[in-house]
């Protein structure tokens, strides 16, 4: 078995109902047949309708961008995994950074998001990363070392299977820096590192790590040809067609 190539575009807080319509339509028009699996990860309102518009089109795959961590209650505002899986979702981002920063979400928490997407069928993208100044300070290993243990490490092998990595270097999202092809490498071996000591080495070479952080048409297929980078998880790039459907020929 070979790694799975993977890239998943992430739409955070963008697009009216009609608007992702009309963007779905599009990249469904331009997409070539490939193996890499491609996720459109939207907003709560365009599930339905995105699930709709992609059930036939076996490369095309569904998620969502968070989930509350009980199956049911008084959480007003929230939405389970289960309510997500039901109108066919097959993903879930767990931990981007934007949910670390302005909502407060720390490992703890994570970790019982992690677990209620995996019960309910779902694959989580867990993201983790650091920021600018862990960056500079020179301790990014250590940092996301502690992220993916804490959220990760209690999974027995056959759940963490199900697992997707992404590595968001923090400083580069949103900003138009991007972490230079070999540093996206350096991380991405020492996650799979951190895999191999917990799982073993073939359940670590198994494992889909995505790199997200400023990813464009113009330098994805660089960062993609890393041997540890197995695609990515795409931010404003992924709302435009062009763009998006450039992202995933380049992993051709």
């Amino acid at each position: 078995m070979s790694r799975t190539t993977m890239v998943a575009g992430n739409w955070k807080m963008n697009k009216n109902y009609q608007e992702g319509r009309d963007l779905v339509k599009s990249i469904v028009e331009r997409l070539q047949p490939t193996d890499t699996k491609v996720v459109l990860c939207t907003p709560f309102v365009h599930l339905n309708s995105v699930a709709a518009s992609i059930k036939d089109i076996s490369n095309l795959y569904l998620g969502a961008q968070n989930c509350h961590q009980e199956a049911s209650g008084a959480y007003t505002g929230e939405i389970s995994t289960a309510m997500i899986k039901s109108v066919g979702a097959d993903y879930v981002i767990i931990g981007h950074s934007e949910r670390r920063k302005y909502f407060g979400e720390d490992d703890a928490l994570l970790a019982q998001k992690v677990k209620a997407a995996l019960e309910s069928g779902l694959k989580p993208i867990f993201c983790c990363g650091e920021e600018l100044s862990v960056r500079e300070a020179g301790t990014q290993n250590d940092l996301v070392a502690e992220q993916v243990k804490a959220a990760l490490f209690d999974l027995s092998e056959e759940q963490f299977a199900e697992v997707v990595i992404a590595y968001e270097p923090v400083w580069a999202i949103g900003t138009g820096k991007t972490a230079s092809p070999e540093q996206a490498q350096e991380m991405h071996k020492h996650i799979r590192s951190l895999i191999a000591d917990q799982y073993g080495a073939e359940r670590a070479d198994l494992t889909t790590i995505l790199y997200g952080g400023s990813v464009k048409p113009k330098n994805a297929k660089e960062i993609f040809g890393q041997p540890d980078v197995d695609g990515g998880l795409i931010g404003g790039a992924s709302l435009k067609a062009d763009d998006f459907v450039a992202i995933v020929d380049s992993t051709l």
